[in-house]
């Protein structure tokens, strides 16, 4: 019995890790300094890599496949596309700032302090690059400016570890730069416009943004169950639904034959409160980002605030926060005013010429 009760306790105390207390907001801030822990040189190699489609099963699929910078690097699709001959069953997150949060993935399954094996999950996972790792470590080695390349800059030859972490360094980069909100905050009340500032009151009063989306990247990066209604297309698309099943399954799920529904934190938990339970994302960038939320269902800022100002989706284990806000049309327009200017100048990258492979004389392995 002791015994049992030491487990119990353990596992209420685990579970206060992943959920989401309400409670209110800690404020705003402008967003800190970017301070980068890894040299330029490993994280233009990192660079190189994330644009390289060797790095994957078919030879074809790169990071920036479904992280397009041009698109704040998502893939500006309501679900992703997922490795060829699969589609995958929720939305493509924008890594801008992605180094920053608490958690990876949208059922928060992954810890954020990990960003090596987040890069190491996406290669190697079957619906998203495919690749086996010892085949990624020899395509490298036959590209001599690979070769060359780690030996510079991390020390010695291509290793999948070196491979993990160089990408892990140029994902680290990608931060928000300066926005008007930061401006803001610093003084310049010109920054943003009468209608913004009205949203920015409102985002700390009336609709109580600020609960969930505090801080300077403004998210409390916690879980919570807002009632998003389900994407059908996880279900009605063969690809999808197969992905979907297999994910649960092995992740530990019965009953996937016939789930119809994402049921987010629970598939870490295994508990039916963190049913549809998903990670709060970061405000910054989001008018670049949409569609919106962990499927893709609501395609605009204005659906958003649709969403929350009727208190959230129709769900059983509904987070204590959400409730009608009966903001007026007007203030509806003002909210999402001041959400479109929770951006920055977006990151400028040009992808980068990929070394082509060449014949190597036997003895320069």
């Amino acid at each position: 019995m002791r015994s049992n009760r030491k487990l119990i306790f353990w596992a209420l105390s685990l579970a206060v890790v992943f959920v989401a207390v309400d409670t209110p907001g800690q404020g705003l801030a402008p967003l800190p300094k970017a301070e980068s822990t890894s040299p330029d040189a490993i994280i233009e190699l990192g660079k190189t890599l994330f644009f390289d489609g060797r790095l994957s099963g078919d030879a074809t699929t790169s990071c920036a496949t479904c992280h397009d910078p041009g698109k704040a690097f998502t893939d500006g699709l309501p679900l992703s596309a997922g490795y060829p001959g699969t589609k995958y069953f929720r939305n493509t997150p924008t890594l801008i700032n992605a180094s920053e949060q608490n958690y990876f993935y949208w059922d928060g399954r992954m810890s954020g302090d990990d960003l090596p094996s987040l890069v190491r999950d996406h290669i190697a996972e079957a619906h998203f690059m495919q690749a086996d790792g010892r085949l990624v470590i020899e395509r490298l080695r036959q590209i001599p400016e690979y070769e060359a390349g780690f030996k510079k800059v991390m020390g010695g030859e291509p290793s999948y570890g070196k491979i993990l972490n160089a990408v892990a360094a140029y994902v680290s980069s990608l931060r928000s730069g300066t926005a008007p909100l930061d401006r803001y905050l610093d003084g310049d009340k010109s920054a943003l416009t009468e209608a913004a500032q009205r949203g920015l009151e409102l985002f700390q009063g009336k609709a109580d943004c600020i609960r969930c989306h505090h801080g300077p990247f403004l998210t409390d990066d916690k879980i919570h169950v807002t009632g998003v209604p389900q994407n059908e297309d996880v279900f009605g698309d063969p690809e999808r639904h197969i992905t979907f099943r297999r994910f649960m399954r092995t992740i530990g799920i019965g009953d996937c034959a016939t789930l119809r529904i994402d049921i987010g934190h629970g598939c870490v938990t295994k508990q039916k409160s963190d049913t549809a339970a998903f990670r709060t994302p970061s405000l910054r960038e989001v008018s670049r980002t949409a569609p919106y939320m962990h499927n893709g269902q609501l395609k605009t800022l204005e659906e958003v605030v649709d969403f929350y100002n009727a208190g959230g989706g129709v769900t059983d284990a509904k987070s204590r926060s959400m409730k009608s806000l009966k903001l007026t049309v007007d203030e509806k327009s003002d909210l999402v005013e001041f959400l479109m200017g929770l951006v920055s100048d977006p990151v400028d990258v040009t992808p980068p010429k990929l070394p082509p492979y060449e014949l190597r004389e036997l003895g320069q392995f």
